[in-house]
């Protein structure tokens, strides 16, 4: 016969608890003026003082949102390599919810350069791509 054991309470932390697959990857990140920049791709994470276990009264910390080319390993699997993830600090969002929200404007971030690419030189040249439908 097995013993049944009540889970263990969340710990109490400093600030909101995510879940990163329910409410950060695979997100749109707008900026205020609901601009789109990328899509959220990963997470840098961190563990206070590089803690290699989970200790529940020092939780993982967000440091950044990842974003980069991340089509082909979806379809052939395998990671990107560190150095072509564009980093969004987690100090410039300022919200989480159905998307993420960043406090700064798109122009100043180094991954919104593929949405003014895609919008400028794809979506710009078919017809009726210039203006919001009527």
């Amino acid at each position: 016969m097995t013993e049944h054991h009540e889970l263990a309470r969340p710990p109490k932390v400093a600030g909101r608890i995510l879940d990163a697959g329910l409410d950060l990857l695979d997100r749109q990140i707008l900026d205020p003026e609901h601009v789109p920049v990328t899509t959220v791709d990963d997470l840098e994470i961190t563990t206070p003082n590089d803690l290699a276990h989970l200790d529940p009264d020092h939780p993982p910390v967000i440091e950044a949102l990842l974003t980069g080319p991340v089509l082909l390993t979806r379809i052939f699997g395998g990671r990107l390599p560190d150095s072509r993830f564009i980093r969004i600090p987690w100090r410039v969002v300022s919200d989480c919810g159905i998307v993420v929200s960043v406090g700064v404007p798109a122009d100043s971030l180094d991954a919104s350069w593929t949405e003014r690419w895609m919008s400028e030189h794809v979506i710009g040249r078919i017809p009726g791509g210039q203006h919001d439908p009527e």
